[in-house]
């Protein structure tokens, strides 16, 4: 990911970013009055809708193991201590991510075995994939909008991809990255018009959830504009929004801001919308920038255990969200109980600059070093 967090800051400052009726009468006296009370024009308050159950919770975690994930060779090619290691990683689910190299014409076909992979056609596991393919995007989506023949091959894509998906489960990340939306010349809304054709399309398949990506805790934006561009990305039609896919923040604060965004979504009529939260990459949380070494997207591994504000796996995939084991507040994990749907790691820390290639020695100093 080639972008500089203070950059867009800068672009964004600029301005660029009814049970009760049919129930046995009670012989409490109590209960009594409060049922004589109702009949006087006196009913007690109702209860709110319980919350929607989460989806994910019900369904197991779909691991694929093949050559279409560049972390599976390196770990079947190992052996001993590395493969061991390795497991970590190729072993648990993370997100398979297609973008612009994988062509209109091949994209179906490559999703459609992705997913029977992951899921090996069983009916109560899902997949996980993110979807990158908004061009321009990152630095260059500031300087220009897409043409229009890029627009008309994005939503073809976009179809292909949802052709391929049918109705498998599939939890989908929307355009990691997402608050770059912001910063397209003259306020252009292509970018999330785009994203938010795919949110509606995606989500109309009978089991497929939808996460649109909206930055990070360290983000420079406010969880007003983070709520106001994910609502022009589509997310009304999708099952939340996505944080940390590339940055490195504390669970915790990414529970938080999670927590805080949907609340403004609700403010504003946007309600029961849930969070995902990368967790791939934070397991010694720095904030994006202040890791060691030059390239932020290619951060210093931890060198131990013990190092501190650098890079290693985090918390395993897992829905357990508030679990005690987890570093979180007791008002984090209130936060995560009600707001957040999984832990995932949709984040690539083992590639090279979070893209490609596999990097062998840094995705062993990974395993090596994960408190998890």
């Amino acid at each position: 990911m080639r972008r500089i967090a203070a950059a867009l800051a800068g672009l964004l400052a600029a301005g660029v970013i009814a049970a009760a009726a049919h129930a046995a009468p009670p012989t409490d006296p109590t209960a009594l009055a409060v049922v004589t009370a109702a009949h006087v024009g006196h009913p007690p308050k109702p209860k709110p809708p319980p919350a929607p159950p989460n989806p994910l919770a019900s369904l197991k975690l779909g691991v694929y193991q093949g050559n279409d994930e560049q972390a599976w060779a390196p770990y079947a090619r190992s052996r001993g201590e590395n493969r061991k290691l390795l497991a970590k990683i190729a072993l648990r689910q993370k997100a398979k991510w297609y973008g612009a190299w994988v062509s209109n014409g091949a994209i179906e076909g490559k999703v459609r075995a992705y997913v029977e992979g992951s899921t090996h056609g069983r009916s109560d596991t899902f997949a996980l994939m993110a979807l990158f393919r908004v061009v321009p995007w990152e630095g260059a989506a500031c300087h220009r909008v897409s043409s229009g023949g890029e627009q008309a091959s994005y939503r073809q894509w976009i179809d292909n991809v949802a052709r391929g998906i049918g109705s498998s489960h599939v939890v989908v990340i929307l355009q990691p990255d997402g608050p770059f939306v912001t910063c397209a010349p003259h306020h252009s809304a292509v970018p999330s018009q785009l994203i938010a054709y795919a949110s509606r399309k995606l989500s109309a398949l009978p089991h497929t959830y939808v996460y649109i990506d909206g930055g990070a805790s360290d983000w420079p934006w406010s969880r007003s504009e983070a709520a106001s561009f994910l609502i022009a990305d589509g997310v009304r039609y999708a099952r939340g929004i996505a944080l940390n896919s590339t940055h490195y923040g504390a669970t915790g604060d990414e529970v938080q801001a999670g927590a805080e965004i949907v609340q403004e979504l609700a403010r504003r009529g946007i309600k029961d919308k849930h969070v995902v939260v990368n967790t791939s990459s934070n397991g010694r949380p720095v904030v994006f920038g202040q890791a060691p070494g030059k390239d932020h997207d290619n951060a210093t591994v931890c060198a131990s255990r013990s190092s501190q504000r650098c890079v290693t796996l985090g918390i395993p995939p897992t829905t357990d969200v508030a679990n005690a084991r987890w570093p979180l507040t007791a008002r984090q994990r209130t936060m995560a109980r009600d707001y957040v749907d999984a832990y995932l790691w949709f984040g690539r820390p083992w590639l090279y600059r979070q893209a490609d290639p596999f990097d062998y020695g840094r995705a062993l100093q990974l395993a090596r070093t994960t408190p998890y």
